[in-house]
């Protein structure tokens, strides 16, 4: 049986906040978590910085991006599509 390696990427969808940046973009992805003792749900966000090869990305777009090999020291992400401009 041969080593087959397997890569599963993880895949979100979020907001974009910022487009400043060359090939870069700030995408804002919100979740919500339930506390641990309380069971009250509450909303979480996270920023990330996903390369955009193109840079046709607006600021208040849906886009979907996965993970991908570092690009930079903070970027190790990849946009996929726009869901909504």
């Amino acid at each position: 049986m041969e080593n087959i390696k397997k890569t599963i990427n993880k895949k979100f969808t979020g907001e974009v906040v910022s487009n400043k940046m060359n090939k870069t973009i700030v995408v804002k992805v919100n979740s919500v978590k339930m506390h641990a003792k309380y069971g009250k749900y509450y909303q979480v966000s996270k920023k990330y910085h996903v390369h955009d090869e193109k840079g046709d990305v607006k600021i208040g777009d849906k886009v979907e991006f996965v993970e991908c090999r570092p690009l930079s020291k903070t970027k190790r992400w990849t946009l996929v599509r726009i869901l909504n401009k």
